[in-house]
């Protein structure tokens, strides 16, 4: 059992144990064979965002230490949403909408669990298989009543609605939790799952479910949950509330990727480095020597960067980001593949696109919004002041003269131009 308790050590010396139900037996649980456990996952966009790397990482971790994971996407669930953690309702989807974003989920879990590896591999399924079957009179009659209405409004998820008096909650909200709850039943009866994992704010729904298999089965289960990761202001990272760094590379660029962990706070550094990546005690605390020895340096960022950047989007992914980066910063932009600059286009650089097959710079300063004025005025006698101060460069070459025309002929790759202003401000030039 010691080996077990050491797992439970481990993951909360990482930052990855916020709460355990009943810890000394669910370690004694753990040691006495190889387990079943289970997160959901609620496919409310077509792709996982960066929140998500947290269950998927300790789902691995538990199956590096010999258990079984059960990905659970929750195709019906979905559909209606978890009161929790949120401000409004969330807006309802139709089931089609639902089973394409459950198809590119599976897809992109296959990157994080291994799902071929013996009796340990891990699981993929979707609670819409056992739902849709459900009629509604055996439902209330069969699970709902082992729900007690004032024991579900006590929960911390539906308490906070209802004291929201402009909004409080929908009896479809009210519901997710009977369903998340039958959802551990089903995975119990069918794979022996004994644990469920989810976020800190899903302690209360998850003992539902545990209550729930020991009435309606007669069994234990196990409650564990990880802390909150949590944005600068103190939110969540979420994928439908603005700002969000998607796993899928067509939403959020290897580059921005990259950017994103690179440009991590310092204080937020070593507990991501802990939390997802694998790397080993000796190694963390390298990192963190090299950090509190000279922050400046940000080796434990960089660090950070390539392996979650690798994790998610592989060796070329983390080749490319460090070539846009190097590029930028030594303002070489003729280092720059055609596919890094679309990746620059992606990820929101301002961009013009033009028919035409050439247009002269002054005119495209003046398009691009760069030769704007203190007062806010965007002219052509400011972009002349521009060239003439040495501030404009295009490829990464500085340029002289307000007679250049920027064309296929000298573009990069045929099409592209950068046009930059200064050492920070870049726009994108495409001939098509």
């Amino acid at each position: 059992m010691k080996q077990e308790q050491d797992f439970l050590k481990q993951m909360r010396d990482l930052g990855l144990l916020a709460q355990v139900s009943n810890e000394d037996v669910f370690a004694e649980h753990l040691a006495a064979g190889s387990r079943t456990v289970y997160c959901g996952f609620d496919p409310t966009a077509d792709s996982l965002h960066v929140g998500n790397l947290v269950p998927l990482l300790a789902l691995k971790r538990f199956q590096l230490q010999g258990h079984r994971p059960i990905l659970l996407v929750g195709g019906a669930t979905g559909m209606i949403g978890d009161p929790g953690g949120r401000v409004d309702e969330r807006e309802l989807k139709s089931a089609d909408v639902v089973a394409n974003f459950v198809d590119k989920i599976r897809a992109q879990a296959s990157r994080f669990l291994d799902f071929d590896c013996g009796e340990n591999s891990a699981i993929l399924v979707d609670n819409a298989q056992w739902t849709k079957e459900l009629r509604v009179i055996e439902f209330l009659r069969d699970i709902g009543k082992h729900f007690s209405v004032n024991a579900m409004m006590q929960k911390e998820s539906v308490k906070r609605r209802l004291e929201d008096d402009t909004l409080g909650i929908s009896y479809t909200e009210f519901s997710y939790m009977i369903l998340q709850s039958y959802d551990f039943v089903v995975l119990n009866r069918q794979y022996g799952c004994s644990i469920q994992m989810g976020g800190s704010d899903q302690w209360g729904n998850i003992t539902s479910g545990m209550d729930l298999i020991r009435r309606m089965e007669g069994k234990q289960a196990f409650a564990i949950t990880y802390p909150l990761i949590t944005k600068a202001d103190g939110t969540k990272f979420g994928k439908s509330v603005g700002d969000s760094v998607w796993l899928d590379g067509e939403k959020t660029s290897p580059f921005s990727f990259y950017q994103f962990w690179r440009n991590c706070g310092d204080e937020n550094v070593m507990r991501f480095l802990k939390i997802f990546t694998f790397l080993d005690q000796t190694e963390l605390g390298r990192l963190q020597k090299e950090h509190d020895e000279d922050p400046g340096k940000r080796t434990a960022h960089i660090f950070l960067a390539q392996e979650v950047t690798r994790l998610v989007h592989g060796e070329a992914g983390v080749e490319a980001a460090e070539r846009i980066t190097d590029a930028l910063f030594s303002n070489r932009l003729d280092m720059l593949s055609a596919g890094d600059l679309q990746q620059l286009a992606l990820d929101g650089m301002p961009s013009t696109q033009i028919e035409a097959e050439t247009v002269g710079i002054l005119e495209m300063l003046v398009e691009s919004g760069l030769a704007v004025t203190p007062r806010g005025e965007v002219t052509k006698g400011q972009a002349r002041k521009l060239i003439k101060s040495n501030a404009v460069s295009v490829n990464g070459e500085k340029i002289d003269s307000e007679d250049i025309v920027l064309g296929k002929s000298n573009a990069l790759h045929g099409r592209y131009h950068v046009v930059g202003k200064g050492k920070k401000q870049y726009h994108l030039l495409v001939i098509r």
